[in-house]
């Protein structure tokens, strides 16, 4: 069990960590992130909702009384991340490995967390 949690939380720090790095940028860098977006074909306008979301996101999945929301967030979160990746791809930015460590923790994060979940039930 011991095990598993530090494993959970050092996935989710990974995680967090390039969230946050995310957006940071849609933030504090806002005229790079509009001509990166630009060029993946999306609209500018969604750059602040959508880091908004992103840390909505975050204090879903670290808050342990939102357990319905915390599934929709990393949900979410596992498709931002599949597009995001397959996005960098297409224009071949080299952004795509940013992508590769946002989806193995993300993914490590949730099952370790389903196995905390599972272990202490029983």
């Amino acid at each position: 069990m011991k095990k598993y949690k530090i494993i959970y939380y050092i996935a989710t720090v990974v995680f967090s960590m390039v969230i946050l790095l995310s957006a940071g940028m849609y933030f504090f860098n806002h005229e790079f992130i509009k001509t990166e977006f630009v060029k993946l074909g999306y609209p500018t306008y969604i750059i602040y909702p959508y880091a908004t979301a992103k840390l909505l996101g975050l204090f879903a999945i670290w808050n342990p009384k939102f357990n319905s929301i915390k599934e929709w967030a990393y949900s979410a979160f596992f498709f931002a991340v599949i597009l995001a990746f397959f996005a960098h791809i297409m224009i071949k930015d080299g952004g795509e490995l940013l992508s590769v460590i946002a989806f193995v923790s993300l993914v490590t994060s949730y099952v370790f967390r389903k196995r905390i979940n599972k272990v202490t039930k029983e």
